[in-house]
């Protein structure tokens, strides 16, 4: 088993909603500010549909489906299955990878089993949060979810900033052994960490940036690709830069780093996917709408995103989503 499907550029989804009745308007529109609805937004199915046809279009090598991006915390069972089977019909033939990390390992187990009955070619599994598992703890959880689901690939998933606790190297020495876990999505934003583990993964198994604005330096160490947000607003440049940086091409690679810096900047000013949705709204893809506890972009932030695509000649559409 081997993680070279989950190469190149993956783009972690957003996951389009509805306004609802209590839609946070752009500044532009006279409002001082977002309000979260009192109603929660549906899912966009349509607008979902043309995020996925955009991001294929623009070279995506796979797509990450229910990720931190796809706010898959506040999406349910029926929907979680139903946006798999819209990604699946949209993909055009690409891996789908389906975020199914969860901190309770049965519910792990349970959210993977679905993905894969909903057409899942892979799972992103965090490494559970809040409980803060020693070591011993998350190898178990990995290992207990290939058990339950063999031959189905896994991408680990670091992120310290999420989780409370850092995946260290040492233990993935473990993960390693396990063969469905195929991949690690790094994103401690650790270089000196993302190297070592670059230079210790067995030839089989890829590490994957998760961390836009470090994509070139990560290739640079070793890493096989990137799992973009930026990707869901600009997959062609994104594209473009994971493929300079992986055959060396440094000055273009340096070109479209410094090219997509204000945009991958701008996408974090708030928590993401928060300010990708504001780019979503003025790209005329889907609504700027979040789920509770997140919030719609604040004012700044929507002039630090529209500011960011005129810079990249990505103009306000004429049919700008209100968010």
């Amino acid at each position: 088993m081997s993680g070279v499907q989950f190469t190149g550029l993956g783009v972690a989804l957003a996951t389009p909603f509805t306004t609802g009745a209590e839609a946070a308007r752009k500044p532009a529109d006279g409002d001082p500010g977002g309000v979260v609805p009192r109603k929660r937004p549906e899912i966009d199915r349509a607008a979902f549909t043309r995020l996925v046809t955009h991001v294929v279009d623009g070279g995506a090598d796979f797509l990450v489906v229910l990720g931190s991006t796809g706010e898959a915390a506040t999406v349910t069972e029926s929907e979680r299955a139903e946006l798999i089977g819209l990604a699946r019909e949209a993909a055009a033939g690409l891996p789908i990878v389906v975020g199914t990390g969860h901190n309770s390992t049965e519910r792990t187990i349970e959210l993977s089993r679905q993905a894969v009955t909903a057409g899942a070619d892979g799972l992103l599994v965090v490494t559970p949060y809040y409980n803060k598992p020693q070591p011993a703890g998350i190898v178990a959880h990995f290992q207990a979810v290939a058990d339950e689901l063999p031959g189905v690939p896994i991408i680990a998933y670091n992120v310290p900033g999420r989780t409370g606790s850092n995946l260290a190297p040492e233990t993935l020495h473990d993960l390693w052994e396990i063969p469905e876990v195929v991949a690690l999505k790094e994103s401690s934003g650790d270089l000196r960490q993302m190297a070592r583990i670059c230079q210790e993964a067995p030839a089989s198994k890829a590490v994957l940036a998760g961390d836009d604005d470090l994509a070139l330096p990560a290739i640079a160490v070793g890493a096989q690709g990137l799992v973009s947000v930026c990707g869901n607003v600009a997959p062609d440049e994104t594209r473009a830069l994971v493929q300079a940086a992986r055959r060396g091409d440094l000055a273009q690679a340096r070109e479209l780093a410094t090219l997509l810096a204000p945009l991958m900047s701008a996408l974090f000013a708030e928590s993401n996917p928060v300010p990708l949705k504001a780019a979503l709204a003025c790209m005329g893809l889907a609504t700027g709408m979040v789920r509770a506890p997140l919030a719609p972009a604040a004012p700044d932030t929507w002039a630090r995103i529209q500011a960011a695509l005129a810079g990249l000649g990505i103009g306000a559409s004429a049919q700008a989503v209100a968010s």
